[in-house]
């Protein structure tokens, strides 16, 4: 692995779950990592790999990361890991046309391991409300026409049909990571 990449970390600054971004950064230059930045206060970043990080797998990255946070904040948060490759791709697999026409209501759920299609195909058969969703390897693009704040269709939902940990960016943040990640 080379080059820049995306982290995501999950369920960070919600719920009292506070992490502040100095502190992420911290931890990410800590490892070795070049020019961390966030984005927003919601869990984002993006740095370079150095020598070592590129020899080591996104497994082993996002093992390492998440217990350097776990030291340093006593926050645990699954991170989830993706090259500027890697980010660009699930960004051009999305079909939905909301991404440009309504992207506050577009979102990208990035997963751990790619659900299998039986899976996604239970997940949507258990869509009840105006949402539509579409799997890709490790990504997961649903439409929340009505907004995510009144929809059942919620993480926990999502992760306990597909049987993998993820997290959700609406396309907005998407597109703003994709701009720093590949700067």
């Amino acid at each position: 692995m080379r080059g820049r990449v995306v982290a995501l970390f999950r369920a960070v600054n919600v719920g009292g779950r506070i992490v502040r971004m100095a502190d992420l950064t911290d931890v990410l230059l800590e490892l070795g990592f070049a020019e961390p930045q966030t984005l927003l206060q919601s869990g984002n970043a993006v740095f370079g790999l150095g020598a070592a990080a590129a020899r080591s797998t996104p497994a082993a990255l996002e093992a390492r990361i998440e217990r350097a946070l776990l030291a340093k904040t006593s926050i645990q948060s699954d991170t989830f890991v993706r090259t500027a490759a890697e980010w660009d791709a699930a960004i051009a697999a999305n079909p939905f046309d909301e991404a440009r026409s309504d992207p506050a209501h577009m979102v990208l759920t990035t997963l751990r391991d790619a659900p299998a299609p039986a899976a996604v195909k239970a997940l949507q058969a258990a869509v009840k409300g105006p949402e539509r969703l579409h799997a890709h390897e490790r990504a997961l693009y649903v439409v929340y026409p009505d907004g995510m704040g009144t929809s059942k269709l919620t993480n926990t939902v999502i992760e306990r049909a597909l049987g993998t940990r993820g997290t959700a960016r609406n396309w907005n943040t998407v597109l703003k990571l994709q701009a720093l990640v590949t700067r």
